[in-house]
């Protein structure tokens, strides 16, 4: 079973985490799961940015980038070239590290 290291943000994971998912699990299907509210305002249909994450490590073990997400993501705060829409990458066998972007484009939290 793949681990996501999530990277320390001070408001969804203040000391960092690490945790296990299965394989074809979203990354943002995971960390919900594990109690990290991350944001999701369109509940990961992939047409909001706000369930960004920069991939630090790990990126090949992902599913690849489908021209959707591609188009959704260039209207992302903090882009980079390792970023991707956690609710449309999938986890393969590998272990990844993320990184919660500070900001999002959302002005008001949802509440899921």
């Amino acid at each position: 079973m793949p681990v996501i290291k999530i990277l320390p943000h001070a408001e969804y994971c203040p000391e960092g985490m690490t945790v296990s998912a299965p394989a074809g699990t979203s990354i943002c299907e995971a960390l919900l799961d594990n109690k990290v509210a991350i944001e999701h305002a369109c509940d990961m249909v992939c047409a909001c940015t706000t369930c960004h994450v920069i991939v630090r490590e790990g990126m090949r073990s992902l599913s690849e980038m489908e021209e959707g997400e591609e188009d959704m993501l260039d209207r992302a705060w903090g882009l980079e070239p390792d970023s991707r829409l956690s609710c449309q990458a999938i986890l393969g066998q590998k272990d990844v590290t993320i990184e919660i972007p500070k900001y999002s484009i959302n002005h008001a939290k949802e509440n899921h």
